[in-house]
């Protein structure tokens, strides 16, 4: 699906039969993909990996445009069940024109610029705006970690710290993919005057080196956290089974008691009190004194 816009206001709109400096291909379908490789001369292993949510960041020169893949967080929802996944972001550089394949709708919508942008001005702010969602996704994360704590903390289910280890992973995959947007603005950096970027392209580029180093810190602060605490949140959980399994054995132990008393003086043979007019409540009583003994005992214990 093919989608078209233009900076409009200062903000960059969708619009509908015009000719447009900036195209998006939302998961071409194989019409599209001939028009893109046979047309515009697109590597058909570069389109292909502009598709694969696997696929590293990296920058490529090919005759008549730059081809660029960097890394983006998908977006969450509930269904992913506490997991953040990441895709990949073709972005094909004319001089006149910037082309994006993605594998699924991306909002473009409401990108403010100062003045009309250039296709590669309009590229870096793509990769900055990236940046910023790792950080949005960063902080969701956070928030569900300390709540999961303190679910671990006071359940003794797994599910809880099934879904730590899911946000780790998480991280992993956000790490893997922040440090591989890292080496491509490396790359832009080095190879700025090549591709054509001007003193406000270079500036900006300088800006997201500097926030995607950030965001990588915050990213592996966050990681390291989780990892060296889930050793902790684990004997938490077997820490409260034994609470409960202790619990359980002191209320077994404390039925037995009575239960013995009663017993004793159950058995079919000659017993004391067997013909005493005040027997049945002698045993009670005896049974209860032996439940107040036992809780005397258990106090004194501070068990």
């Amino acid at each position: 699906m093919l989608k078209k816009f233009q900076v409009e206001d200062r903000k960059l709109v969708e619009v509908d039969d015009r000719e447009s400096p900036f195209l998006v291909y939302v998961n071409p379908d194989e019409a599209e993909k001939k028009y893109l490789v046979e047309t515009l001369k697109f590597d058909e292993h570069t389109l292909a990996s502009a598709l694969d949510p696997d696929e590293l960041s990296r920058l490529e020169f090919e005759p008549e445009h730059v081809a660029i893949i960097f890394k983006r967080p998908r977006n969450y929802s509930a269904q992913d069940q506490f997991l953040f996944k990441v895709s990949s972001i073709g972005a094909f550089l004319f001089k006149d024109k910037l082309i994006i394949v993605v594998s699924e709708d991306v909002p473009f919508n409401g990108i403010v610029f100062n003045r009309v942008p250039t296709p590669a001005l309009l590229l870096l702010r793509l990769i900055y705006r990236s940046i910023f969602h790792y950080l949005e996704h960063l902080k969701i994360i956070r928030a569900m970690s300390d709540e999961l704590q303190d679910k671990v903390s006071k359940s003794m289910e797994n599910r809880h710290l099934l879904n730590l280890f899911t946000l780790e992973k998480s991280l992993v995959y956000y790490l893997n993919s922040i440090n591989s947007n890292g080496v491509l603005i490396e790359k832009l950096r080095a190879n700025a005057p090549k591709i054509g970027l001007g003193i406000e392209e270079q500036e900006l580029l300088e800006d997201t080196h500097i926030e995607n180093n950030q965001c990588y810190r915050q990213a592996e602060i966050l990681s390291n956290v989780l990892s060296s605490l889930m050793d902790a949140r684990a004997s938490i959980v077997s820490n409260n089974i034994n609470v409960l399994m202790k619990t359980l054995n002191i209320i077994t132990i404390a039925i037995m008691v009575p239960t013995f008393v009663v017993s004793a003086f159950s058995m079919n043979v000659g017993i004391p009190m067997a013909r005493h007019p005040q027997a049945f409540w002698l045993i009670l009583g005896l049974a209860l004194l032996s439940v107040v003994g036992f809780t005397l005992f258990w106090r004194y214990k501070r068990w």
